[in-house]
C-alpha cells in the first residue's frame, strides 16, 4: 500500500492530510492542529479513544464537550446538538479508498453532522486498517466490517440500528476543513 499516494490523493481533493507512523505520533500531530483553549467534542470513535487522543484532550487545556457526562438521555442529546458548534470535532472513518474518499456510517447523525457541516476544524485519526482499494469498496468494508463490531460494543441487539446515515465525503469545498491523520498501524474497527 502506497501511504505516500493516498495521502496525495487527500490533498488533491481538498482534505489536509499527513502521515504518522504510529498511534503515538498521530495524537501528537492531532493535537497540533488543536489550539490550546479550543472548544473540542466527538462522536463515537474507538480509533480516538484507542490512539490516548481523548485522554491527552480531556487532561489538557481545552473547553471539552463530552456527551458521556450527561446524566439523561436529554442531556446527552443536548450534548451531541452543542458539539456541532465546537471550535474542532475529533472522529475517524469507516473506510478511505485509496484515491480519497472518505466513507461513514451512523447511527444518530450527530457525528456525520458535524463532520459534513458543524465545527469549523474536523480531526480524524484513521488506522491503515481501513483503506480500501477503491471507492466501489467504502461501503462494503463499513457495513461488513465497522458496522457489526460497533453495533456489538454498544450492545445493540440488530446491526441494522447503527446503520441509520450513510455519509461518503469525495472532496471537501473548505479546502483543509477536514484533516486526515493516516495511521501505519491498526486503529479502530
Amino acid at each position: 500500500m502506497d501511504t505516500e499516494k493516498i495521502i496525495e490523493s487527500l490533498k488533491k481533493r481538498g482534505f489536509e492530510a499527513v502521515f504518522a507512523q504510529t498511534k503515538a505520533e498521530a495524537v501528537e500531530k492531532a493535537l497540533g492542529f488543536i489550539p490550546e483553549g479550543s472548544t473540542v467534542s466527538w462522536g463515537g470513535s474507538v480509533s480516538i479513544e484507542e490512539s490516548g487522543l481523548l485522554d491527552k484532550i480531556k487532561s489538557g487545556n481545552y473547553k471539552v464537550i463530552d456527551r458521556a457526562t450527561g446524566k439523561t438521555p436529554e442531556e446527552k442529546t443536548e450534548l451531541m446538538r452543542k458539539a456541532f458548534f465546537a471550535d474542532t470535532f475529533l472522529t475517524s472513518f469507516n473506510a478511505v479508498s485509496e484515491d480519497g474518499v472518505l466513507f461513514n456510517i451512523d447511527g444518530n447523525g450527530n457525528r456525520v453532522a458535524a463532520i459534513t457541516f458543524g465545527p469549523n476544524s474536523v480531526v480524524a485519526l484513521v488506522g491503515i486498517n481501513k483503506i480500501v482499494k477503491s471507492e466501489s469498496e467504502l461501503e462494503e468494508r463499513a457495513l461488513k466490517v465497522a458496522a457489526p463490531k460497533n453495533a456489538r460494543r454498544l450492545a445493540l441487539s440488530d446491526e441494522k440500528d447503527i446503520c441509520a446515515v450513510f455519509v461518503k465525503h469525495r472532496i471537501s469545498r473548505t479546502k483543509g476543513r477536514i484533516k486526515i491523520i493516516l495511521v501505519g498501524e491498526e486503529l479502530g474497527y
